[in-house]
């Protein structure tokens, strides 16, 4: 009977069924043409932007505009792939007649859709069909390839170059760089006899010309060397023509002439000459302005190297440059931080009050004054040249409060300060177009935000910005791309991790107004707040909120969003809960303020990110989020006691799984399927909660790198010790239990461990913690002994920071001998109920950099030889009686209070008895 029924249904609608599958046959042509089109389209955007670059303003406003339409034309032709994929090219799978009916019901279900999207596509080759007329008739295509002889970063027309005020400033204008210019003399007249690289490496702006201009004309170099010339190189540089210029000006700095047919010499008969002229001359050459990697190989060989203490100096915004002349010459590096506001005040007001009341600001311009300065940032160019604008204004409060309001419009129309923004789009013009989207992002997080690497690292790669590169993960690409970024000193680095890489990074307020103006122009993101919002004309693909109301959320077309950010507790319940419906292209949505789940989570199926702050303790997570098979990152903060459905497992591209404290009971089954994760935090255990299948379970995941499980039962610690020898490429390990004690116990260790917490008592130390050569962060809590913690921890070399818990200790002594930790920069002893003695040999510790004791409640003095620790900056010690600074020898304290920067001593009832900053 029922074979009956289906067949009677497939006669009725046969001729219906006929139609629908020659529309899909034809719907699915159409939709490779239009791939092939978007292939060609960013092709030719790619080359756009090179060609932008290289030609500056100089292309006509219709070029512009056509460049633009044939962006959004890309952008549209994105949405309908997005579309198909979710309408049309997702089919039921399955044999026989149950299959057959699903296979007809997903026809029928998806008509509506199949025919929009083919009226889509028709529709978006009718506009590309339409642009491609426009530039025919208006010869935009010809005018774009022609472009301009003029190349944007060889200022040619050198009197327009808004850097040549650096060369000229005067030495009364010069603020906060007298130590940096005595560092810069004493490398290019003391040291070394070998030929030496000296540099500046900063910022656009920073001042690393006028620098490198001060000490290059003091008196001390100017009589130390025989020859000194100067060469500007700068983006666009001739090989042969710098080897004449060096020539040139070096006969002419003797008022000889050049040698004949200098104009005609090739590049190998040019170097020749130089090292003829160089031979037995004690020389400095300055490079200002480098930005290629390759100019060392350009040059090296024009300088000879008589060892009589000759000097080349290169001034660059790219580390890497600097870096590839380590290959033959030694190097000397100095990287520029930005003024302090106390200078930056100082510059200021010497430029803004040059000709008024003797170079001092009046009182009631005080306020408004530390205001434009502090969106300068310390940043000298943009000081002197709007100090040196407001030089010309009255002074009064009306008009420079109307100046810093308008100040971000100033920069765009003032003739005096579009060179501020010149200079700093040269930095963005010179990046290599893989580059350019990932600098554009950070134009999504709010002003001084401070940006966590692998939260921009993961968003990159949902986005398409990363590609794979062989033998990497993406993860390790996208963090050269970061690296790359901080190097050409367009990101900055705002804190370190102990092992010097970037914990937290963000852009100068300066190259965030670029970023702003490019993203607008890009429409790469738009951005509303509750201080103005921009204009939301033209596709919206990125959209970056800090509050909205219900009114305006209704202007936005969501259509074409594929990535939402949503900062603070401003954004109203109503516009949240229409995100799946409103928005469900996007790849990557982030919400910074506390949120419920979304029931219709399932919308997004092509969500690559995602991260949410849960407002419940508990929270039930819908099950459709199994429709996210694209999802990669999935980070829940604040999440406690979370539990995970088991159709989580089911997302087999996921990398990235976070929380505060997750239960995996209902994936005990699953979890071992999940090969891509490569991050599970914080995985929380229970032994009544089947703690023994997950933890067995982990050891199926051969790709993960950082494993975090809280309240580890003694009962698995054999089963966990399995899992953990499964794990080859684990870098970071955090396991946590209660007061029972753990046995962990590994057979083959896991090599690539650089960050082990082990916050669990141990039975016994485990002798397999020696071997990790490659451990350089280990905080742990000491197993019942009297044996010396430190005799079985010496052989880790590699340590940067080690923190021990000596509750259980019950030795009196702890003794540093000569040689050990010879890298580590931060040691933290807490617990140490018993200790009495700290003993500190010369040579043990030479780079400690923080010294912390917590809880030393028996210790009768400070350590002793702790002034063997010459690069100490920061002591606390918490938790001794009153006297004990009372006790502490006179010769010590005194080299104390003389050498360390920090110092912090509490009673036991954390009474402050000692807080000094030298």
């Amino acid at each position: 009977m029922a074979e009956m029924a289906v067949s009677f249904a497939i006669d009725q609608l046969l001729p219906l069924l006929t139609e629908e599958v020659n529309l899909l046959k034809g719907v699915h042509k159409e939709f490779g043409d239009i791939k092939d089109e978007l292939e060609s389209i960013q092709a030719f955007l790619k080359d756009a932007d090179r060609r932008a670059a290289a030609d500056g303003e100089n292309n006509s406003e219709g070029v512009k505009t056509w460049v633009k339409q044939l962006r959004e034309a890309a952008f549209c032709i994105e949405d309908i792939i997005d579309e198909y994929m979710i309408h049309v090219g997702q089919k039921p799978h399955g044999h026989g007649c149950v299959a057959l009916l699903h296979n007809i019901s997903h026809l029928l279900r998806t008509m509506t859709s199949r025919h929009r999207i083919a009226a889509e596509i028709q529709d978006i080759k009718s506009s590309v069909r339409g642009i491609k007329e426009r530039s025919d008739r208006y010869s935009f295509q010809r005018s774009f390839e022609q472009g301009s002889s003029r190349s944007r970063g060889s200022w040619n027309d050198k009197w327009h170059d808004p850097r040549l005020a650096s060369l000229y400033i005067e030495e009364a204008d010069v603020v906060g760089f007298d130590k940096q210019r005595d560092i810069l003399i004493d490398w290019m007249i003391k040291g070394r006899a070998e030929r030496t690289v000296v540099s500046v490496v900063g910022m656009g702006g920073q001042g690393k010309t006028t620098l490198a201009k001060k000490a290059f004309d003091s008196k001390d170099v100017v009589g130390h060397f025989d020859c000194r010339v100067w060469i500007t190189v700068s983006q666009a540089y001739d090989v042969e023509g710098l080897l004449k210029d060096m020539l040139l000006k070096f006969y002419k700095q003797k008022g000889e002439d050049p040698p004949m047919g200098i104009f005609q010499m090739d590049r190998g008969s040019l170097m020749d000459e130089i090292r003829n002229y160089l031979r037995r001359k004690r020389y400095v050459i300055v490079f200002d302005d480098v930005w290629s990697l390759h100019f060392w190989d350009d040059i090296e060989f024009a300088g000879i190297d008589s060892k009589n203490g000759s000097r080349i100096f290169i001034t660059t915004r790219i580390i890497d440059v600097v870096v590839s002349c380590k290959k033959s010459s030694f190097i000397e590096v100095l990287e520029l931080q930005c003024l302090t506001h106390e200078q930056s005040l100082e510059l200021f007001n010497k430029k803004a009050f040059k000709f008024d009341y003797d170079g001092c600001c009046p009182k009631e311009l005080n306020g408004i004054s530390n205001e434009i300065v502090k969106k300068c940032n310390g940043l000298p160019l943009a000081i002197v040249a709007i100090g040196g604008l407001l030089s010309t204004r009255e002074k009064n409060v009306f008009e420079w409060k109307r100046f810093r309001e308008n100040l971000n419009l100033e920069l765009k129309r003032n003739t005096h300060l579009i060179g501020i923004n010149e200079i700093l789009s040269l930095s963005y013009d010179d990046l290599p177009y893989y580059l350019k989207s990932c600098l554009l992002y950070f134009g999504v997080y709010p002003e001084d935000f401070e940006i966590r690497p692998k939260r921009v690292i993961r968003q990159w790669i949902a986005e398409g910005f990363v590609k794979e590169e062989k033998g990497k993960t993406m993860e390790e690409v996208a963090e050269g791309y970061l690296t790359e970024l901080i190097h050409r000193s367009l990101v900055q680095v705002s804190s370190l991790r102990i092992d010097g890489k970037a914990k937290g990074c963000r852009v100068h307020d300066l190259i965030r107004d670029m970023i702003l103006e490019k993203d607008e122009d890009f429409n790469f993101c738009k951005h509303i707040s509750d201080d103005g919002q921009r204009s939301l004309s033209g596709i919206v693909r990125r959209l970056s909120l800090t509050a909205i109301d219900n009114v305006f959320m209704e202007c936005i077309d969501g259509s074409h969003v594929r990535s939402l950010f949503c900062f603070g507790n401003k954004i109203s319940f109503p516009f949240y809960r229409g995100i799946p419906t409103k928005y469900r292209l996007l790849k990557v949505l982030d919400f910074e303020g506390f949120v419920m789940i979304p029931k219709n989570l399932g919308n997004f199926i092509h969500l690559k990110y995602l991260s949410f702050s849960l407002s419940d303790l508990l929270v039930k997570f819908p099950k459709s989020i199994v429709m996210l098979q694209n999802l990669e990152s999935l980070v829940l903060k604040d999440a406690y006691n979370l539990v995970l459905p088991k159709e989580i497992s089911k997302l087999r591209k996921l990398r990235h799984l976070i929380g505060q404290t997750l239960s995996l009971i209902e994936l005990k089954d699953g979890i071992g399927e999940m090969n891509s994760l490569q991050t599970l935090r914080n995985v929380y255990l229970d032994l009544d909660d089947g703690a023994a299948e997950v933890i067995k379970a982990l050891g199926k995941l051969k790709q993960i790198r950082e494993l975090g499980l809280l309240n580890v039962p003694k009962e698995y610690g054999s089963i966990l010790s399995f899992s953990i020898n499964e794990m080859q490429h684990l870098e970071t390990l955090n396991v946590g239990s209660s007061v029972d004690f753990i046995d962990l116990s590994l057979i083959s260790k896991p090599s690539m461990l650089r960050k082990l917490t082990l916050h669990v008592w141990l039975e016994k130390f485990p002798q397999w913690m020696s071997d990790l050569q490659n451990l350089s962060v280990l905080k742990l809590f000491y197993p019942d002994s009297t044996k010396d913690p430190l005799q079985s921890l010496k052989n880790l070399q590699h340590l940067l920071m080690l923190s021990l818990d000596l509750s259980k200790y019950e030795g009196l002594g702890l003794h540093f001998h000569d040689g050990e930790f010879q890298k580590l920069k931060e040691l933290e002893v807490r617990g140490c109920i018993e200790l009495k003695e700290i003993i500190i040999d010369k040579g043990s510790m030479p780079s400690l950099k923080k010294l912390k004791l917590v809880q030393p409640l028996n210790l009768k003095n400070i350590p002793t030889g702790i002034e063997h620790l010459e690069k100490l900056e920061d002591l606390y010690i918490w938790g001794v009686e009153v006297e004990f600074v009372q006790r502490i020898p006179t010769e010590d304290w005194n080299w104390i209070m003389e050498h360390v920067a920090l110092v912090k001593i509490y009673s036991r009832v954390w009474e402050e008895i000692q807080n000094s900053r030298s």
